[in-house]
């Protein structure tokens, strides 16, 4: 048997390449961001999931690798992902949708509160194509009082 492929399917072989990134960061409100390079390998998975590695360096020293997944589940009319790396335990289980214009992909999921990981947040990440061989992640985790804070940005430019 094989998968009907959707038009959210073909959004994300969109990803498939060798991508060069920037990130900057700000893992505990208040603190100076940091600027992180690395690289990103995304591969297609029968046309209907994408695997998105990436390496680089951590700040302080050591390298990190992250892995997420992404496909479309046409009967729940979302797309479903995970994203583990090498700096945490922890597994990112998302939930998404495409916006209506077609560049957006917004990803919702729960994790560590970071630093006090006694409690979990609600998190946003977003995938916006800024054409072809530009996208930017955006990272933002919902505070105590329910305001939404920034925590990263990662500009992606494509190598080949």
């Amino acid at each position: 048997m094989e998968a009907e492929r959707q038009q959210e399917h073909r959004w994300l072989e969109r990803l498939v390449g060798e991508w060069t990134s920037e990130m900057e960061s700000v893992m505990t409100p208040g603190d100076a961001p940091q600027t992180i390079t690395g690289t990103e390998s995304v591969r297609s998975l029968g046309g209907v999931w994408v695997l998105c590695e990436g390496r680089s360096e951590m700040p302080g020293g050591g390298t990190m690798t992250t892995i997420m997944t992404l496909g479309y589940d046409p009967a729940k009319q979302r797309v479903l992902g995970t994203f583990i790396g090498s700096m945490s335990t922890h597994m990112w289980v998302y939930e998404a949708e495409l916006d209506p214009s077609g560049d957006v992909l917004t990803l919702n999921t729960e994790g560590p509160a970071y630093p006090d990981e006694t409690r979990t947040a609600k998190y946003t990440d977003t995938i916006e194509f800024r054409g072809d061989d530009h996208r930017v992640l955006k990272s933002r985790v919902q505070d105590q009082e329910g305001a939404w804070q920034d925590v990263m940005e990662v500009h992606y430019r494509r190598a080949k």
